[in-house]
């Protein structure tokens, strides 16, 4: 190593200043200089110091074309001169520091202020002997050994905040952790492409150093800073470094510097790596940041001037910094989803800061969880003040006024004494009444779900997109990669005037037309793609680099053809121009430079775009013929629409020469240079659909999740995959349009979108194909802001390439492909697919709703528990003076119910059930009446135990009465009862909550979660060694084995009782409220009847079998009068109603149902209606919970009933029939839905029979 430096040392005077850098022609800070120039600067300064790039390089002692040779001696050697690729994070959180952050609790400040007092009073002893004249006032003196013990109080409840705080420290802490795991996964999974000893490989993002011959291409997020050595066509957004929206061209003789962190948003090329690290701009400007807390208010200001923030260096772990100083606010970190990944993008950076406004607020459930705590609390701080006020007043009252009591000097300390055990006792109840188990419930729970999450290939950037997904009431797919296996395979082909099935034999086709397509195919695809050997014997081929050019280039070694002798022969470099692919063009195209001066030029592309520029076709001997816009729509007839039709995409490969002779051809005009072209061939692509998809498509439907397809490629083909997932069905009334047709339709005379436009399609459309990456971002956007239907629609969207960026970033929850994605798509999303699979779509949506779910199970549990608690304690306190639960024991219950119970209720692991329910909408309230009856329910029971005990129980087990002890006063046996049968009543209402919608079967599935059935009996020893041998600081004496038997049988009472409860129908009970509700513009006035259906009920099911038979009994009789009434009403009915009888007797199904309403058989299921109609398709399962008011079927999208004046208004479209005017339809109050909308199915299934008239008629 030392030789080779000597030849170097006289280069340049700075060698012998910078030690270890003698070894390279330039040092970290020259290099550093020359990245922070610009355009025409940084290219005078490379002219200036190094000659040219091949001088940079030559003095970074690295080829342009070898590359570095890999040697880990070298690679070392430049880690240490110029720094490895990796930004420190920032320090994590110690945990004392999440310990004291945990003790900002108020509540726990409360607490431990009264322990506090509540000690120091203990030990004081009051001078004299006055005490027994304070003592009398309220009964009993105590004995000195008594007083002694006085201090186990305060130093239980310490112990219990102390419990409280580790836990929520530990849980934090563990969180971080968890999340720096994640990060580093998602660090290490990054690859990037450079050239080592020739070869081109794949190496982690943080291996790269300086010298290194990386390359670049459509997609890529730069991992590092580097000069351009070669590029073709390449277009890079700075506007993470820049703020500068446009893209930035990068050529050789004009901006050569490329910049960490800036995406490529067009073209390849290759670079040479010049600063790597905290050396990067991005790495600078870390640095800035990372440097000390107090920077935190300086990044807030770096980021509005950036505009769009630094998010995206995520290979210079600096994600992980960001998530750091995410974790600064600790505790209250836990919930909020990470501020700096909104990237705002230049130009439309206003829109999107209105799209942010959801996710910096809080996710849906966090509001509905905020407002309720907060309720709730108030709730518990009214009870507690009132608490103390009714103790203090009682004391006084008594001592004073009854027993006439002056105030002695020396009994001072002994009153204080009593207030500050009243002052306890208030807190306590306080302490109960606040449910802190909520973060923590919902922490445990989004935490446990990414985590399970990461096992069905759902890698999860933001916490609470989990939970919207839940929530999910659209999902806009692509469908390449997604929906189908992106193994593309070339399957027909029109070449030489034939249109052959089958790939054809080479010798089928003239001599000079192979080779033309095989060059054409080898030269004009991406040099970066290819198809490698199988990994193992037997597998299939490996494609690399770009699908559909792979099956291009599979489709020559079909041919029996060498596509890498051709690229050996023309090198990369030797390629006069490249149009690489983009959005707009859709096409590619390589300009070669012949010897004699001449150029020819291959393009291929989407084949309607390609056929219309074409001019002439080589016919059956290979030679040009003149090729007509006749003969295109021939073509287009006879080849392509049969192509599209049965799902293959098309594509054109054609050539044009330019002669010697003339001038130079512009080659910046694009649109002169890709004209008269002459078609080599058209071959048809078939990417098979996914063996999974139809299935998981299926299981969204019937959750009420409507899916949309969103893809580029034509729209038979796109019509064609649709029908083959599922998404159309044969029959049906749905739009497909294309991007045009789409634009045109929303947009207004002027050019500019409507929203009430977008509202007359988007329902309607499943099918948006040719669409560019805005339309697909304008449809997120339309669907979303769209207030036609009575729900906000919360829109999830999958996407791979950079141009979904935006439309991911507008979603409620963006998916990227894990797989194909390319790192900018990757960075805007919030969860990542990492086998590119849409069912795993349909496992976050299971896991999303699990969460909302486990959180409402853990509310119904914990209300129950507070409001006894606080009515026991207030009640007991207010007619004994004491509370029957002690501080401490009621701290050991709040453990059980907050911490305990959140992870065994969070961990609920989650079932298929969970997709037979449609979403709940974001105005749904957290506790549905059904919760509401099983927390009044189950309160109702254990109140009635816990007093009977209270004031009978010394009666009942003939043991001595608790009531009445004085200050200091030893445990008794009927205290330890009450407290005991509490617990015990508790354990086993917790199995009661893991069902909330009123099952009969607790116990299902209660073997799939360990972590519950530990929790439960864990709790249960527990509970055995408080009682037994918690003495003193829990208040606690031990019981006989009879006894005990009698406070296990009550809790067991809690189940049979919850038995009880499913018996009785949710909607009998009107005076039922709902808490929690989401926040809302409007709160909806009648919410209580939405309530009624929205929820699944079991014990109306069961009420409903029987009326079903006596309703048919009717429906035939109302039938029957309704027919005489339509035949007198007019004639002309009489052939619709012969041809139509079952749809006729479906409108009467709906008269009955009417004519019946009342709050039982709102949701009622008609057995008949289901076989008549043929497109029942759109609910592939019927259930009771379809039946919601105020939220027509999402799967049938018919949104009309909800805005009938809007949308009958509209003008006739032209795929789907008018809309009916459904009068008396509207006439009937929003109770069933569900009718209308079967009629609605079943009009629209004949759009042109008479039966539209009949419907107004009826």
């Amino acid at each position: 190593m030392a030789n080779n430096s000597v030849s170097y040392t006289g280069v340049k005077n700075s060698v012998a200043e910078t030690n270890h850098e003698g070894d390279f022609g330039c040092s970290v800070k020259e290099l550093r200089s020359l990245m922070e120039l610009r355009g025409a600067e940084g290219l005078h300064k490379i002219q200036d110091c190094y000659g040219d790039v091949q001088g940079l390089c030559t003095r970074l002692k690295t080829s342009p074309v070898e590359g570095l040779s890999g040697n880990p001696a070298d690679i070392e050697r430049r880690q240490t001169v110029f720094g490895q690729n990796f930004i420190p994070p920032k320090k994590p959180k110690t945990f004392l520091q999440l310990v004291w952050e945990a003790l900002q609790d108020v509540t726990l400040i409360i607490l431990e202020i009264a322990a506090i007092i509540s000690l120091g009073l203990s030990f004081y002893r009051p001078p004299g002997g006055g005490t027994e004249t304070c003592a009398t006032a309220a009964g009993g003196v105590e004995d000195e050994g008594e007083a002694e013990a006085g201090w186990i109080e305060g130093v239980a409840i310490l112990l219990s905040v102390i419990c409280v705080v580790l836990v929520t420290a530990f849980n934090d802490w563990s969180k971080e952790k968890q999340f720096r795991g994640l990060q580093s996964r998602i660090e290490q999974e990054q690859k990037f492409t450079v050239v080592r000893g020739g070869q081109v490989i794949q190496i982690p993002v943080a291996d790269i150093v300086v010298g290194d011959i990386a390359q670049v291409k459509y997609g890529d997020l730069l991992p590092a800073d580097g000069v351009l050595i070669q590029g073709n066509d390449l277009k890079i957004d700075e506007s993470s470094l820049t703020g500068e929206s446009d893209h930035v061209k990068k050529t050789l003789d004009k901006d050569p510097l490329l910049l960490s962190g800036t995406h490529v948003m067009e073209g390849s090329g290759k670079m040479v790596v010049t600063a790597v690290g905290v050396n990067s701009q991005t790495g600078i400007i870390f640095t800035l940041l990372g440097s000390g807390d107090d920077e935190e208010k300086e990044k807030e200001k770096e980021e509005k001037e950036k505009k769009k923030d630094k998010k995206g260096k995520k290979q210079d772990g600096t994600v992980e910094n960001r998530n750091k100083a995410k974790a600064q606010d600790g505790a209250a970190m836990e919930m909020q989803p990470l501020k700096s990944e909104e990237g705002i993008d230049g130009d439309d950076a206003k829109e999107k800061k209105k799209a942010n406004l959801p996710k910096k607020e809080k996710s849906v459930l966090q509001g509905k969880l905020t407002k309720l705590a907060v309720q709730i609390g108030k709730a518990g701080l009214v009870m507690s003040a009132i608490t103390v006020i009714i103790l203090v007043l009682y004391f006084v009252i008594d001592t004073f006024w009854v027993q006439q009591l002056p105030w002695l000097k020396e009994c001072t300390p002994v009153y204080i004494q009593y207030f500050v055990k009243f002052f306890i006792i208030g807190v306590t109840v306080l302490v109960v009444a606040v449910p802190e188990g909520l973060p923590l419930a919902v922490t445990i729970s989004l935490a446990y779900s990414v985590k399970k999450m990461m096992k069905d290939n759902n890698l999860v950037r933001h916490l609470d997109a989990c939970e919207t997904m839940g929530n999910a009431t659209a999902i806009c797919s692509d469908k390449t990669g997604t929906l189908t296996m992106n193994r593309m395979t070339v399957v027909q082909v029109y070449v030489a005037d034939k249109h052959y099935r089958k790939v054809p034999e080479p010798d089928l086709m003239p001599d000079k037309t192979l080779d033309l397509l095989v060059n054409g195919i080898a030269v004009n695809c991406a040099y970066t793609t290819k198809i490698l050997p199988p990994e193992k014997e037997g597998g299939l081929p490996r494609h690399v680099g770009n699908k559909t050019e792979c099956a291009l280039l599979s489709f020559t070694l079909d041919l029996k053809k060498d596509y890498q002798a051709v690229r050996n022969e023309i090198p990369e470099e030797n390629l006069y121009k490249v149009y690489t692919f983009n959005s707009v063009r859709k096409s590619m195209s390589t300009v070669l430079k012949n010897t004699d001066g001449s150029y020819r030029m291959f393009s291929k592309g989407a084949s309607e775009i390609i056929l219309k520029k074409c001019v002439k076709i080589l016919n059956s001997d290979g030679e040009s013929k003149v090729f007509r816009p006749r003969d295109r729509d021939d073509m287009v007839k006879k080849v392509i629409e049969p192509m599209a039709s049965e799902g293959l995409r098309t594509i054109c490969i054609a050539y044009r020469d330019f002669p010697a002779g003339e001038l130079e051809p512009e080659w910046e005009n694009e649109n002169a240079i890709l004209n008269s072209l002459t078609c080599i061939c058209v071959v048809g692509i078939e990417d098979p659909v996914r063996p999974e998809v139809p299935d998981a498509i299926k299981k969204c439907q019937r959750a009420g999740i409507t899916v949309r397809m969103v893809t580029g490629d034509n729209i038979n083909t796109a019509r064609a995959i649709a029908t083959k997932c599922g998404i159309l069905h044969p029959g049906d009334d749905f739009l497909c349009l294309e991007g045009k047709e789409f634009n045109r339709r929303i947009r207004n005379e002027k050019g500019e979108i409507e929203q009430e436009r977008i509202d007359k399609i988007w329902p309607k459309l499943r099918v948006l194909a040719r669409s560019s990456p805005t339309d697909k971002h304008t449809l997120v956007k339309g669907i979303i802001d769209s207030t036609v239907v009575e729900q906000r629609q919360v829109v999830a969207v999958t996407g791979d390439g950079t141009n979904d960026g935006p439309a991911l970033k507008k979603a409620d929850v963006g998916f990227a492909m894990g797989i194909a994605g390319t790192d900018v798509a990757k960075e805007a999303s919030d969860i990542i697919l990492t086998d590119d699979n849409f069912s795993s779509i349909v496992k976050a949506v299971m896991w999303g709703r699990n969460v909302y779910d486990s959180i409402s199970k853990f509310l119904q549990f914990q209300l129950t528990v507070n409001v006894v608690a606080v009515i026991v304690a207030f009640t007991g306190a207010c007619i004994t003076q004491d509370s029957p639960l002690k501080a401490v024991q009621m701290l050991w219950v709040n453990l059980i119910m907050d911490t305990f119970a959140s992870l065994a209720l969070a961990t609920e692991p989650p079932t298929e059930s969970l997709l037979l329910r449609r979403p709940y909408g974001r105005n749904k309230p957290l506790i549905s009446r059904t919760m509401m009856k099983n927390i009044l329910g189950h309160g109702v029971y254990q109140l009635t135990v816990i007093f009977t005990l209270l004031f009978v129980g010394e009666k009942i087990f003939d043991i001595d009465s608790g009531r009445h002890a004085p200050l200091h006063a030893p445990p008794s046996e009927h205290y330890t009862i009450v407290f005991n049968t509490f617990v015990m009543m508790q354990l086993f209402n917790e199995i009661n909550a893991r069902k909330i919608h009123g099952e009969r079967n607790v116990f299902e599935g209660i073997y799939n979660n360990p972590i519950f059935c530990s929790i439960v009996i864990g709790t249960f020893i527990i509970q055995i060694i408080i009682v037994q041998f918690g003495g003193k600081p829990f208040s606690c004496i031990g019981l006989s084995i009879d006894q005990w038997l009698w406070c296990i049988f009550l809790g067991i009472g809690a189940l049979l009782w919850g038995q009880l409860i499913a018996t009785i129908p949710t909607s009998r009970l009107k005076f039922l409220k709902e808490a929690g509700h989401g926040t809302q513009k409007d709160e909806i006035p009648d919410e209580e009847l939405e309530e009624d259906m929205e929820e699944i009920d079991h014990a109306e099911r069961e009420l409903r079998r029987g009326q079903i038979l006596w309703f048919r009994g009717l429906n035939r009789i109302q039938t029957q009068m309704d027919v005489v009434n339509a035949f007198q009403s007019g004639s002309s009915f009489q052939g619709a109603l012969r041809r139509q009888p079952s749809i006729a007797s479906q409108h009467h199904d709906i008269r009955v149902v009417n004519a019946f309403r009342s709050s039982l058989y709102e949701g009622l299921e008609k057995p008949e209606s289901r076989s008549s109609i043929h497109n029942f398709m759109t609910h592939p399962e019927f259930r009771i919970e379809d039946s919601e008011p105020h939220i027509p079927l999402i799967d049938d999208t018919d949104a009309e009933d909800d805005a009938p004046t809007k949308r009958n208004s509209s003008s006739p479209r032209s795929c789907s029939p008018p809309p009916s005017p459904n009068k008396n339809n509207n006439a009937v109050d929003s109770g069933i839905h569900l009718a209308i909308d079967i009629s609605k199915s079943a009009t629209s299934s004949s759009p042109g029979s008479p039966l539209h008239s009949l419907e107004t008629s009826l």
